[in-house]
């Protein structure tokens, strides 16, 4: 069975004499496209306010009447931001791609947004988001924003992990999947595992006197020689080391 074939069962009537370049264009109805990525081929929703939701094949099938229910049409994205989808896919943000987040919250959307600055190969916990989002006492809530998250992969939730520095779960097939993305990127999974069980959250660097995330890049530049490993803000301040302007880590992150 081809993947066009699974999806014929989500493919709803139109309105009496609306075509579907009409429905297409007015949002009555969303296109569809598959695209390739580092975990095979998904299918990634449109509308004229941009990409509303990306899933793999077999999870499109179960969450799309629940998310968002319009009619869907086999169509090209339009042709202004087309080349952009798959580039926001490997990428991992969405740069000048248009993405419509009308499904979700104004919380969700603030989350999403902080979310798609963390840089490939890198990642942040759910505190680090709450704090950068000016709710910090919010950080069950921002798992739940990051679970919900209606266009994986080119809003980067894989990036984020839980606050103990673990992985954790993944909505676009679970943990195995986040893993496997997050070494596609460069970044080192079993490694930080390694570090959340030794409790292990920050790396300082003897030589600039400055502490980051550890997959910050300029970690990831250091000399092993020259880091130190804290398990909070606290004991790196107190021994002397500065937060890193560019990851910004703070209190539980």
């Amino acid at each position: 069975m081809t993947v066009e074939s699974q999806l014929e069962s989500l493919i709803g009537s139109l309105p009496g004499g609306v075509s579907e370049g009409v429905a297409l264009g007015t949002g009555l109805a969303e296109g569809y496209d598959f695209y390739p990525s580092a975990l095979g081929q998904v299918v990634v929703t449109f509308n004229p306010n941009g990409v509303s939701s990306l899933d793999t094949v077999d999870l499109f099938e179960d969450r799309w009447a629940a998310r968002i229910g319009k009619p869907l049409i086999r169509a090209e994205a339009p042709q202004a931001w087309a080349s952009h989808i798959p580039e926001a896919i490997e990428r991992g943000t969405p740069g000048k791609l248009p993405v419509d987040l009308s499904s979700v919250t104004d919380f969700q959307r603030s989350v999403l947004a902080k979310t798609a600055t963390i840089p490939r190969g890198e990642v942040r916990p759910y505190g680090w988001v709450a704090k950068e989002v000016e709710r910090p006492k919010a950080v069950r809530a921002v798992g739940s924003a990051v679970a919900r998250n209606p266009i994986p992969l080119i809003i980067p939730c894989h990036r984020v992990v839980r606050t103990d520095g673990h992985i954790g779960n993944y909505s676009l097939g679970g943990p195995h999947n986040k893993h496997e993305l997050l070494e596609y990127e460069g970044a080192d999974p079993d490694q930080l595992e390694m570090l959340a069980a030794q409790n292990i959250r920050l790396n300082g660097n003897t030589t600039t006197g400055i502490y980051c995330h550890p997959t910050c890049r300029h970690v990831r530049r250091s000399r092993e020689s020259n880091l130190v490993a804290f398990s909070s803000t606290e004991q790196a301040a107190e021994e002397g080391f500065r937060a890193c302007k560019d990851c910004r880590p703070g209190p539980k992150t």
